[in-house]
């Protein structure tokens, strides 16, 4: 039995592992005009800075999950806290683009064991309540490290200039991942070293254990899906030839369904159990979340290119933009999630809505600001507005999503929605982006933003329909449940 200190004390080094990773994002983001200036790297290279990372994450989620609820939660995380500071320290040291490539899919891949446990770990250990809170203090977290990624990165490169500088914003992880493994080793509980988690009482399998019952096909098979989806959004000047990865992708999908389910009828556990799907919770919710993060992710660029390009502002002004609407999403998960366990789908679905007012708030910024009537910098309240929309979606439906799953599958199931998470920003912000390109043709920069703004409330209304929807199955079920009750009686 785990005590709430002991809860406490992991929860908090789970938390340091995440800040540490969606630092690293942020400030890279902040660092890439230092980076091509230091190294000399080209166009080319400094794309892959950015999507190499992408890439290697994405790949190696669900089956890190995986990994990670048959072998320990705990070792698997530490070990991706090494590679991610490892990786860290060779991409500040690296001579040339091609080192720091090579250590940037590192970082990924420490970044994509790093995340499934700590989700599954909230999962195991946390019931009720005290687990909404616990994914609430997980959104608060990624809101503040949004929020101070930028700032932080614009200090470092400040102080060590355009060729030190961005080495800093790598070197900076190192303090926070052997805080992390040193925090870990001593307040882990000890059965997350040993094993993720037990079958279900009865069930049988011929190998709960060793490399098979990882399911090695299965996780190449699925991997290489990822990739084939992925490669050609992260790949900004991909060639029509790479866009015929998609349906080798969408094949590559089909046949790891076919394997998983062969894998499961020979006696041993699947890689993942296809048959959460089937649980409503779990995949509205990882639908949800996949068509949120195709639209709203991109919302965040448009303002960078934007304010930048459009309107000839600086990249830290640029980036102040942001500041407000984090902070707000921090403060709205914490808020949101002290209330899921109560309030259920309906916090999803008020923040859906609230995104939709924050998304017109911004078209009517740019829209005034166009005609000179106001100054730019309203934008930020109507931000500020997206970001608490932010704050009571992501984590609460992180909560609602992963209610129901087999604790056996948590870490799995876990990255399972990551990876719908990875997929939609990825295709979200080639689609978006690239249409705001193609309006730019044709008409202002004012303009072709309200152009993305529409396409991203689409998406944000997809997510409301499929919100409002399972909202209406809950109550259907609960209704249904209260009648046979009521017979029996």
């Amino acid at each position: 039995m785990v005590s709430r200190t002991e809860r406490g004390r992991m929860l908090l080094v789970l938390l340091t592992a995440i800040f540490m990773s969606l630092i690293a994002v942020s400030i890279v983001n902040v660092a890439v005009p230092s980076i091509q200036y230091g190294l000399g790297a080209s166009d080319s290279d400094i794309q892959w800075v950015l999507s190499g990372y992408a890439l290697s994450f994405g790949v190696v989620l669900v089956a890190a999950g995986r990994a990670g609820d048959i072998f320990g939660r705990g070792g698997i995380f530490l070990l991706g806290v090494a590679i991610f500071t490892l990786s860290s320290i060779a991409s500040g040291l690296a001579p040339d683009a091609n080192w720091l490539n090579a250590a940037r899919f590192a970082q990924g891949i420490g970044s994509g064991l790093i995340n499934p446990q700590g989700l599954g770990m909230i999962q195991q250990y946390f019931r009720g309540d005290e687990r909404g809170r616990a994914f609430g203090f997980l959104g608060t977290t990624v809101g503040v490290s949004v929020a101070i990624g930028p700032v932080l990165g614009g200090l470092l490169i400040d102080l060590g200039g355009p060729v030190i500088g961005w080495r800093l914003t790598f070197l900076v992880n190192i303090p926070f991942g052997i805080l992390t493994i040193i925090l870990g080793l001593m307040w882990f509980p000890r059965p997350l070293f040993q094993h993720g988690s037990q079958p279900a009482a009865g069930q049988v399998h011929k190998a709960n254990r060793g490399l098979r019952s990882l399911d090695p096909m299965g996780a190449l098979l699925l991997g290489l899906a990822v990739l084939f989806i992925l490669f050609p959004f992260v790949e900004s000047r991909s060639t029509p030839l790479t866009w015929l990865m998609l349906p080798g992708g969408a094949a590559l999908c089909g046949l790891w369904i076919l394997w998983e389910r062969r894998h499961e009828r020979r006696g041993f556990r699947p890689m993942v159990n296809l048959d959460i799907f089937r649980t409503a919770s779990f995949a509205n919710g990882t639908t949800i979340v996949t068509l949120y993060f195709l639209g709203m992710t991109s919302i965040w660029v448009l303002v960078a290119l934007y304010v930048q390009d459009g309107l000839g502002m600086s990249a830290l002004q640029s980036g102040m933009f942001g500041v407000p609407g984090a902070l707000l999403s921090a403060w709205a998960a914490h808020w949101a999630g002290a209330r899921v366990a109560r309030l259920g789908r309906t916090v999803v679905i008020g923040g859906l809505v609230v995104a939709l007012f924050g998304l017109g708030a911004c078209a009517g910024v740019i829209i005034l600001h166009e005609l000179e009537l106001i100054g730019i910098w309203w934008l930020l309240l109507s931000l500020g507005i997206v970001g608490v929309a932010q704050g009571a979606i992501i984590s609460p439906n992180q909560a609602l999503t992963l209610a129901e799953v087999p604790l056996a599958y948590a870490g799995s199931s876990g990255a399972v929605m990551q990876t719908g998470q990875r997929i939609g920003a990825s295709v979200g912000i080639a689609v978006i982006t690239g249409a705001v390109f193609a309006a730019l043709r044709v008409m202002s920069w004012s303009y072709a933003v309200l152009v993305g703004l529409g396409i991203i409330s689409l998406a944000v209304t997809l997510a409301l329909w499929v919100a409002v929807r399972d909202l209406r199955g809950r109550q259907r079920a609960a209704q249904q449940s209260q009648t046979t009750e009521t017979v029996k009686n």
